[in-house]
């Protein structure tokens, strides 16, 4: 059998990266729904505005001991993760798809050298957003199951529900945070992850630090598009991104665009240095 197919450039980026997506869900899910729940808190108690609906959640100042705890306490652990299955359906394909988007543009047009620092930013950041755009619906639905406050019994079905009630700009709510979320993260991770890289010795556990170094920072700068991100999709309102940005300030100040900052640091760093691990190592 002729096994010479399996060996693509491509094909093995893909695969890589959704091994590697793959154990990111199943180790770092509860964080995500940690994350959301906290954001998802202070529209509890802040009175609605206008064109914005509010759903959910505990008091501002919630901790992620005690959302997660009161989760286990409410839906038992496997509360925890709740959410998985579009996580798996968004990320194994997603992240898989967004390394082969980044090896792809590395060989075509850095072939012969290390990108720069901006570069690494257009790299990373043109690699995601074409993911971003093409998973967007299983982020929506993710971001839902993770509320708590809808009651779909399985992504399809909540990938109908919306479509019916909502129509397709349903399953792109949110996609402009969304796009000011993920592209940034991406462009400024690889850059710092790439710079840090080059002064070290390069091995897995020194690239899972500096994974640590740049989802870190990452994670901090993208934070407020984050929180922007989960109150469109849980809304089924038709709010827009200025809409939103205003209500945050006007309730919470800046520190609302900062709600669930230690979960969405701890996952997001995590998992992407997971990922870049698992990735560089498989396709030694």
């Amino acid at each position: 059998m002729d096994t010479s197919r399996f060996s693509h450039p491509l094909l093995k980026s893909f695969v890589s990266g959704s091994v590697s997506g793959t154990c990111s869900i199943i180790l770092f899910q509860p964080f995500d729904l940690v994350k959301t729940r906290i954001q998802m808190a202070a529209a509890k108690t802040a009175l609605s505005m206008p064109g914005i609906t509010s759903k959910g959640g505990m008091a501002m100042q919630s901790t992620m001991y005690s959302i997660a705890r009161s989760v286990i306490e409410t839906e038992s652990i496997r509360g925890l993760w709740k959410g998985f299955s579009p996580s798996f359906f968004r990320c194994v394909p997603g992240v898989g798809m967004y390394f082969t988007s980044l090896h792809w543009l590395k060989s075509e047009y850095y072939s012969d050298r290390k990108p720069s620092a901006l570069e690494s930013v257009i790299l990373g950041a043109s690699a995601r957003t074409f993911t971003t755009a093409c998973m967007l619906p299983m982020t929506v639905i993710k971001t839902r199951f993770e509320s708590g406050s809808f009651k779909y019994r399985s992504v399809w079905q909540a990938l109908f529900n919306i479509q019916h009630t909502e129509g397709s700009k349903g399953l792109y709510r949110g996609l402009t945070p969304t796009l000011l979320r993920d592209a940034p993260f991406s462009g400024l991770y690889l850059m710092v992850y790439n710079s840090a890289k080059e002064l070290g010795d390069g091995g897995s556990l020194y690239n899972f630090a500096c994974g640590i170094v740049a989802g870190t920072f990452a994670s901090i700068v993208t934070q407020p598009a984050d929180v922007i991100k989960t109150k469109m999709q849980v809304s089924q309102s038709s709010a827009k991104v200025v809409d939103v940005i205003l209500y945050i300030y006007k309730k919470h100040g800046l520190y609302g665009y900062f709600a669930g900052l230690a979960p969405r640091v701890t996952r997001r760093t995590l998992m992407a240095a997971m990922a870049w691990t698992v990735y560089e190592y498989l396709n030694k």
